[in-house]
């Protein structure tokens, strides 16, 4: 555990220079929404900051929040945000095993007792006493409540652990719910998606190390910066809704030519995520340039809504009704306007042609 190493130490050790240095600055401060004037504020700060403990616990999930956070290469955002925190347990990632590990764990909890950020992915198993996943011999209920007591905060990455996700979903056979259903005392982020988007959990990460506070939240408790607007509000496809364009299948002319996927169930209308800028793989794509419609996997009880493939044309069943009303109410003005399009597009094509029909009955 490296407390005593500086970020600037660190990343000089790594070969990066005070330039770099300063442009990731930069690229944090437009990353969290932030004026570029606020980047030597932030380097300000990181050039005090220490290598902070993180705890990261997983619980009932299937290891694709991991998979989505490694997802990175040097010396991008997640490499260094990543080596600019002392990870002291996590399943996955540490090289430790068995005893050791859970003696790691213990150590980095009473050595950074109240300062220590406690990230958890994966939902918790109530049911029968929580057996249904154990750590160690003890279940994530018992597991999650010792360590949520010296957490500064905690941070709740992945569907899964914001909302309870997939093994939440009906019929909840294991009786699962979500970090933020069981930990009241402690301030909880939610940075939701099957999986989240992996500069969304650094970016967060980075946040804390920078000015020592979580971001502001939404409603559902994510970082606005992140989840303040829904991913139809900022899709390239969303002209082609506008004008009405639809495509009716994966594989027809409207599919070729990238027109919007909403008849074929896409749920970005009610989703808020930075799938459609932040995109995925280094920024290459996003599920709905691949030509596949969003599933709404950001969004609480989004397994239990279904209708993958329906459009939106009844209520989705969520916990932020106020939040759905405002996306729907965004839906059926897009499609009033959509209409109206067709409308006049019609109109214009009917007027061309008798236009067309005039100039050629005049006499020459």
């Amino acid at each position: 555990m490296s407390d005593k190493l500086s970020l600037p130490a660190l990343l000089q050790a790594h070969g990066i220079s005070r330039r770099e240095f300063l442009k990731f600055c930069g690229g944090l401060a437009a990353l969290m929404a932030l004026p570029s004037s606020m980047a030597p504020a932030i380097a300000a700060a990181l050039d005090k900051a220490l290598r902070p403990s993180v705890i990261w616990l997983s619980f009932q999930e299937c290891t694709g929040c991991t998979e989505s956070l490694t997802r990175s290469h040097t010396p991008t955002l997640e490499a260094l945000i990543l080596d600019a925190i002392s990870l002291d347990y996590h399943h996955t990632l540490q090289a430790a095993s068995g005893e050791a590990a859970e003696a790691a764990r213990a150590a980095a909890m009473k050595k950074f007792y109240g300062k220590y950020l406690l990230v958890v992915d994966g939902a918790i198993p109530l049911k029968d006493g929580g057996v249904y996943s154990t750590i160690a011999g003890r279940s994530n209920l018992d597991m999650l409540r010792e360590a949520a007591q010296g957490a500064a905060a905690i941070v709740a990455v992945g569907s899964c652990a914001a909302f309870g996700g997939i093994p939440h979903a009906n019929p909840n056979p294991t009786g699962a719910v979500a970090v933020s259903d069981l930990i009241r005392d402690k301030p909880v982020i939610n940075i939701s998606g099957c999986p989240p988007i992996p500069v969304v959990i650094t970016g967060v990460l980075a946040h804390y190390l920078t000015f020592g506070t979580l971001p502001e939240l939404d409603g559902l408790g994510r970082p606005k910066a992140f989840y303040g607007e829904s991913i139809h509000d900022r899709c390239y496809r969303r002209p082609f809704y506008d004008q009405g364009k639809f495509a009716k299948s994966f594989d027809d002319e409207g599919a070729r030519n990238g027109w919007c996927l909403f008849e074929l169930g896409c749920k970005g209308p009610t989703t808020f995520n930075a799938c459609a800028t932040t995109k995925w793989n280094q920024g290459v794509s996003f599920p709905i340039e691949s030509g596949h419609g969003c599933l709404g996997c950001s969004e609480p009880n989004f397994w239990d809504a279904g209708s993958f493939y329906r459009p939106l044309s009844a209520p989705i069943p969520t916990s932020n009704k106020v939040v759905l009303g405002a996306a729907l109410a965004g839906v059926a003005a897009g499609a009033t306007i959509g209409l109206w399009n067709r409308h006049t597009q019609s109109q214009a094509r009917r007027e061309h042609v008798a236009v067309s029909v005039d100039d050629l009955e005049k006499p020459s």
